[in-house]
This record gives C-alpha cells, sequence and structure tokens, in this order.
C-alpha cells in the first residue's frame, strides 16, 4: 500500500500575498469550493489578524466550505495570542478546524528580526502552543526560515513544540535558499528524530521558488519522508512564488514507481481549478509554465507533431485528459510537417488527395503561414477552395468555404467615458458587412459589432492580454473564449494594435464555429490518426 501525501493549499493565503491579487469574500469562497472539488487535503484560507475583512473571509470558508470533516480548514497566526484567537474565531465553524502559527528559527530570524535570543524565541513557541491547544486540538507549527536554521536548535523547538501539543510541524524553506540534495537530508534527520519521538506527528513542508527550486525540493522533501506538502494553484506566492500544487502531483502521479505515493487530489480538476483562480487574481500564468501553461500541450515542431500522431508517448509523458483538457493541441505553423497538416485536413473530412495534390495544397499552406504564423481550421477550408478554384474549377467537391468565413477588413473604436463606440468593416465571401455598436468599454463596442454582423449567440467567457514584445511596436497577444449552445471555443490573435488583434481572436473564434458547423452538417466525424 502506498504512503498519501497530504495536500497543503495555501493560495488563499500565501498565494494572496502577490502585490494586486487581493480577493474578495465571494471569490475566496469560489476559490475555496473549487479547491475542495479538486481534492486537497487542508485549505489556508487566510491570515485573520491581518483585517477584518480577511477575517470574515476565513469565517465564511469555514461556514461554507469546511462544513463537512473530510477537508480541513486552518487560517495563520504569528505565535501571539491575539493572532491565535483571531485564527480560532475563524475557523472554529468549521468541522475540521486547525490553528497555524509560525515563528522563525533561523539566528537572521531570531538575532536580527526579533531582537531576542534563542531561548526567549523558543519559549515564545511552546507557550503560543499551549495555548492553542486549550482552543483546539489541531495545532500546526511552522519553523520559518528552517533552511538557514542551525539544525540543532530547529530540532530542539521542533521537539519543545511536539512536547507542547503540536500535531504537524511545518519545515519552510522561507526564502528559496534550499537545494534538493540539502534539503532531503534535513528532512530525513528531521523525519528519523520525530518519529521516534512522536510518531503521531505530520511532518511537512512548504517551499519558495526563489532559485527555481521549490517543486524539486518539496519532491525530495516526500523522497524522505515528508508526510505532507503546502503548495499553491499556478506556483504563485510571495515573490517568486511556492512549490506549484499541479507540479508536484503530477510528478508524484507521473513518476509514481519512484516516489511510491499516492494523494487525494481529483487531476482532471487542475486546470479549472488553474483558470479560477488565474481569473480571480488577474494573474495570467506564464505561457510556457508546466502542466498549466497555455504551450503545456501544444506541439509546433514538425519532428515532434510527427512523432506525436505516430505514439503519443513519443514527446507526452502527461496526457492533457489527466489535468482537464480534451486533448493536445498541435498548433499548424510553418513549421509543422506534412504529417500534421494531412492529419488535420482528414479530421475536417478531406482524405481523398493524392500525394501529387496534397504536395500542392501543402505548399499553398506554407506560403500562407509564412505570411500568418499560425493556420486555423477555417484557414485550411479555404486552403481547399483556392486550390479546387486553382486546379479544377469543375471538381464536383470544390465548394464555396470561402463565403462561410469572416475576415475583418477595417474597424474603428472611439474610446471615452460617456459613449464608447466600434464601427467594423467584415468580408464575408463577396459581401462586405458593416456594423457600429456602444457598449460599456471599447472592447465591449467592438464585439457588440462584430456581433451585429455574424448575427451569433455566443457569450464571451474570457478574454486576456499580454504584451509579448517590448517597445513602441510591441506586440499585444489577446486570448478569448466564447461559448455558443453550451460549447466553449478558444482563439487568439496577435498585432501591434490591440484592437486589431482583439477582433482578429474575436472573428477566429467565430470561424471555430462554423468549422464545427460544416463538420456536422456533412458528418464529417474526424478520423483518429
Amino acid at each position: 500500500m502506498t504512503k498519501k501525501i497530504l495536500v497543503f493549499d495555501t493560495t488563499l493565503r500565501d498565494g494572496e500575498q502577490v502585490p494586486g491579487a487581493k480577493l474578495n469574500l465571494y471569490e475566496k469562497v469560489e476559490i475555496a469550493q473549487q479547491l475542495k472539488k479538486l481534492g486537497v487535503d487542508i485549505i489556508e484560507a487566510g491570515f485573520p489578524a491581518s483585517s477584518n475583512g480577511d477575517f470574515e473571509a476565513v469565517k465564511a470558508v469555514a461556514e461554507r466550505v469546511g462544513n463537512t470533516s473530510d477537508i480541513m480548514i486552518t487560517a495563520l497566526a504569528r505565535a501571539v495570542k491575539a493572532d491565535i484567537d483571531s485564527v480560532y474565531h475563524a475557523v472554529k465553524h468549521a468541522e475540521n478546524p486547525m490553528i497555524h502559527m509560525v515563528l522563525g528559527t533561523s539566528d537572521i530570524h531570531v538575532e536580527k528580526k526579533f531582537s531576542k535570543s534563542k531561548d526567549q524565541i523558543l519559549q515564545i513557541g511552546i507557550d503560543a502552543v499551549k495555548y492553542a491547544k486549550t482552543l483546539l486540538p489541531q495545532v500546526q507549527y511552522s519553523t520559518e526560515d528552517a533552511s538557514r536554521s542551525d539544525f540543532e536548535y530547529l530540532w530542539k523547538t521542533i521537539e519543545a513544540v511536539i512536547k507542547a501539543g503540536a500535531t504537524m510541524i511545518n519545515v519552510p524553506d522561507t526564502v528559496g535558499y534550499a537545494e534538493p540534495e540539502e534539503f532531503g537530508e534535513m528532512i530525513y534527520k528531521l523525519n528519523d528524530r520525530m518519529k521516534n519521538l512522536d510518531d503521531r506527528v505530520i511532518l511537512s513542508v512548504h517551499c519558495h521558488n526563489d532559485l527555481g527550486l521549490a517543486t524539486a525540493n518539496t519532491l525530495a522533501a516526500i523522497k524522505n519522508g515528508a508526510d505532507k506538502v503546502e503548495c499553491t494553484i499556478n506556483g504563485i506566492g510571495e515573490r517568486a512564488g511556492n512549490a506549484s500544487l499541479e507540479e508536484v502531483v503530477m510528478a508524484l502521479k507521473t513518476r509514481s514507481s519512484i516516489y511510491n505515493v499516492s494523494t487525494n487530489i481529483n487531476t482532471k480538476e487542475i486546470m479549472n481549478t488553474s483558470r479560477l483562480v488565474s481569473s480571480f487574481m488577474g494573474l495570467d500564468v506564464q505561457v510556457n509554465k508546466a502542466i498549466t501553461g497555455d504551450n503545456a500541450f501544444a506541439h509546433s515542431s514538425g519532428i515532434h507533431q510527427d512523432g506525436l500522431l505516430k505514439s503519443r508517448d513519443a514527446y507526452e509523458i502527461v496526457h492533457p485528459e489527466d489535468v482537464g483538457l480534451e486533448d493536445m493541441e498541435l498548433v499548424l505553423t510553418a513549421r509543422s510537417g506534412r504529417h500534421a497538416v494531412k492529419n488535420a485536413l482528414q479530421k475536417l473530412a478531406f482524405r481523398d488527395f493524392t500525394e501529387e495534390e496534397f504536395e500542392q495544397i501543402f505548399e499553398m499552406f506554407l506560403q500562407l503561414a509564412d505570411a500568418k504564423k499560425e493556420v486555423y481550421d477555417h484557414d485550411l477550408y479555404v486552403i481547399v477552395e483556392d486550390y479546387y478554384e486553382k486546379v479544377e474549377k469543375n471538381n464536383p467537391n470544390h465548394q464555396n468555404y470561402r463565403s462561410q468565413f469572416y475576415a475583418l477588413d477595417d474597424l474603428q473604436v472611439i474610446s471615452n467615458s460617456a459613449f464608447p463606440s466600434a464601427s467594423v468593416k467584415i468580408i464575408k465571401g463577396d459581401e462586405i458587412l458593416k456594423s457600429s455598436a456602444v457598449g460599456s468599454g471599447p472592447i465591449d463596442a467592438l464585439y457588440s459589432a462584430i456581433a451585429n454582423v455574424t448575427n451569433m449567440d455566443v457569450k464571451l467567457v474570457e478574454y486576456n492580454i499580454n504584451s509579448v514584445s517590448r517597445g513602441k511596436e510591441a506586440i499585444g497577444k489577446v486570448k478569448i473564449a466564447i461559448e455558443h449552445e453550451g460549447t466553449k471555443y478558444i482563439a487568439k490573435a496577435a498585432d501591434t494594435d490591440i484592437l486589431k488583434a482583439s477582433a482578429y481572436a474575436y472573428i477566429n473564434a467565430i470561424n471555430s464555429i462554423i468549422v464545427a458547423q460544416l463538420n456536422a452538417l456533412n458528418n464529417k466525424v474526424p478520423e483518429i490518426v
């Protein structure tokens, strides 16, 4: 039987310490509900002593999310009575509450931060644990800056607070200073001593990412006896962030024969949780971030695409379905090879080309890819139409696909505080369509104008914009998601004009709906290659 690793999520406390990422009560409860669905064992809901608003938010999480015994709710306190009282009164409404307190153990913290002796700090910790135990049976003690502490003093502190009643000991690499081999060795020694002292006490780790080693240090700790890991969604947190929950969990799952442990995490909820946290906190996930980044399961290299189409194991160690995505994404660019383009055409039911015909279409694809950089399904329809017009105008397979899709010709947007408005000129086949609209802002007005032209019942569910270059000619990259008849369509576009990028992305998403409708009308079922 494999050992069960407890997952302690501190997105709502340490994650919220990111500048500008403040959550309101509603948002905290929503994220906590999703964390419960994800399957975390413990939620650290905040720092109640910091403000009345955070106290009420932690209390709401305890009442609404912690109303079952299968999840523990905690919050952070300094090792002082007022903080401990604040945590107690906030989390006591949960079925399974815990008090979490923190106090430094490194010489830098003891001598420079607190200006006290080691014996004085030790006694403060003992007294705080004893007091917390009069309030709740579950108490976690965190030895702040443990990775830079004198080991024997660190152990002396841990031994003393366990005897005072602490049920969990958390060993933080507070400033991301540790190195995996070194950190693993420290955890091994602490685990050995703790199990000999009281094997009921849980050993936990909390790693920061200042040197990019948070996940590696957390995994090293698990190998060396840690019972619990503290993480955040998307690795957010103070400075460079915390150990990323999704990275740690998927490493344990993917390399199960190495770690021989398991968690209660429902990995299919990882992407839903990541997107919710990113949306509420206004923090974009870097595109190449492991597991939850936009490019984590996207492949544009022709060599990789060819290998994946032959066997997904060639370049895919984690299946996107395992983390809640529908499938991998083969991005068609000038670097894509013949196999990837042929596969994309077959999914659109274009399967009857001879090798000579396909070579001509592939050459047309490369010309468009060089000009456009990324080629979408609706572009492939137009390429096929252009091929038929060029080679065989009377071919029975020839259909006027170009007339099905929309293309932006021009736009004008006026942004002001009274009546933000937009006008668009859109081409559909031989038609030139025009529309104007007002909105609550320039993007809302622009999308309303496009919606008037396309006449589709869609709902915008996500809009993100990022700068992907510097200077006056910076490129804005826009990603949107729209919903049509219960199905979500995601599209993106880039341009030096962010309004154009926004319009291109929206039209790309609309054209994706049309592609899906064309496939349904013609009963074109994608082949699995």
